[in-house]
């Protein structure tokens, strides 16, 4: 299971999921599915998104058992 900030990042920021999925090339619905839990990013989709908010990896994810 992975549990994830980048709904918290995003409205912070204004952004829609949208616009950050343009920013890191991928679909409105990954977007939705990372933001849920049902999707895991791959290493370089973690990256980008922890990069469009300024932050780490670490502090956007947490995997739980």
């Amino acid at each position: 299971m992975l549990n994830t900030k980048i709904k918290e990042y995003r409205e912070k920021k204004s952004m829609s999921q949208n616009e950050l999925a343009k920013l890191v090339g991928v679909r409105r619905e990954t977007i939705v599915h990372l933001e849920n839990g049902r999707y895991n990013p791959s290493l370089k989709l973690a990256m980008d998104i922890a990069k469009v908010f300024d932050t780490t990896v670490e502090d956007l994810f947490e995997f739980i058992g």
